[in-house]
């Protein structure tokens, strides 16, 4: 197909879900290079002897897909061939390899979309996210499942419960994010959390943090409508960040927010911003804990000895590890509910414009969902 160009389109006719037979096209969103995206007819995948081939249902836009759309590379991970874009997702089982025996056709199904080696030694330790042999969907040179039909190794699949939907299957990982993040920060009952940053993951690590005791949680940013979003969404408190204040003056705002007007002892920087992460560090009381998983510019400077002479840890946050099942324990619970982080719904025909919207955060967007059945 020529280059989407974003005219309107009326949406396929698909067959049911109940008729579990593939179709003979594979509709998919690639990426061939800066701003250009393209839907694509594809071959249908086989399943390999441990993988199940899955019927795609919702796929969310992450910041990371935005950013090799409109950049083309993060870090040093560069889009140098087509790349099916799209990670977040849930869909159902169509066919299993030969050797499956977790899953069965119909199963729906979220989709963990890192796969390790599972030999090396991080593997081995159960931090199979610093796995440098991972198969991880839409991170270059690996295709992503913003498509109709996908493979994956059936053991990274989940089962849904029936009162689980696609959506919801989709934001796992997001979630999964914020469950890794809020585990390497170790809050718990009684924690003060500050989160920088009130996007997707800024509000689900906020959702995590809450799950696992905060009991007094700030959330900062740049934009009011995201705060007033993350204040209906449970933050006990929240800082409008301005350039025109100080680092200090902000950190004074932070500890004048929260209860009894004391600075967290865990903060959980989702922004990458420099200036966030000054923020983060000065903020967070002598003896405290910052994790830092927004990825920006890949050197900022900080006040780093003032972090070192109040013992303040520094943590990275890269993807996750074992966080799915639990993710999926809190959603199915009801612990957390990630349905209100969900402002935008598009069809696979209107990828482009799903991405627009993501990109500009038109309309209030926080999550926007792609249907691709």
């Amino acid at each position: 197909l020529p280059r989407f160009t974003g005219t309107a389109v009326a949406s396929p006719i698909l067959p049911p879900i109940s008729n579990m037979a593939p179709s003979k096209e594979n509709l998919s969103a690639v990426l061939y290079g800066i701003n250009d995206m393209r839907m694509v007819k594809r071959d249908i995948p086989e399943p390999g002897d441990y993988d199940v081939l899955l019927r795609m249902g919702s796929v969310g836009i992450c910041g990371s897909d935005v950013h090799y759309l409109t950049k083309g590379r993060i870090a040093d991970f560069v889009v140098k061939a087509p790349m099916v874009l799209g990670h977040e997702a849930g869909g159902t089982v169509v066919k299993c390899g030969s050797k499956v025996t977790n899953l069965k056709t119909g199963d729906r199904v979220a989709i963990e979309p890192g796969v390790p080696c599972r030999r090396c030694k991080f593997c081995k330790g159960g931090r199979y996210n610093l796995c440098h042999d991972i198969y991880f969907c839409a991170t270059p040179p690996d295709d992503g499942n913003l498509c109709q039909y996908y493979t994956h190794a059936a053991d990274f699949c989940y089962k849904l419960p029936d009162h689980v939907t696609l959506e919801e299957a989709a934001l796992l990982e997001p979630l999964s994010v914020g469950v890794h993040a809020t585990r390497r920060a170790g809050v718990t009952l009684g924690s003060r959390v500050l989160i920088c940053g009130a996007g997707p993951i800024g509000l689900v690590s906020m959702m995590a943090a809450r799950s696992f005791g905060a009991t007094d949680i700030c959330i900062t940013d740049i934009s009011a409508n995201r705060l007033q979003a993350a204040k209906k969404l449970g933050a006990d408190s929240v800082v409008l960040v301005s350039s025109s204040s100080s680092d200090q003056a902000l950190a004074e705002a932070v500890k004048c927010s929260m209860k009894e007007q004391r600075q967290p002892n865990v903060t959980i920087e989702c922004s990458g911003a420099e200036s966030s992460i000054r923020l983060a560090m000065l903020a967070t009381e002598s003896g405290g804990v910052v994790v830092l998983v927004g990825m920006g510019p890949a050197e900022v400077k900080v006040p780093i000895l003032n972090a070192a002479t109040r013992e303040v840890d520094l943590r990275g946050v890269f993807r996750y590890a074992n966080c799915y099942p639990l993710a999926l324990d809190m959603v199915s619970s009801g612990r957390v509910d990630v349905k209100p982080l969900i402002t935008h719904r598009f069809t696979l025909l209107e990828s482009e414009q799903a991405f627009e919207t993501a990109r500009t955060g038109a309309g209030g967007a926080i999550k926007v969902m792609i249907n691709c059945e």
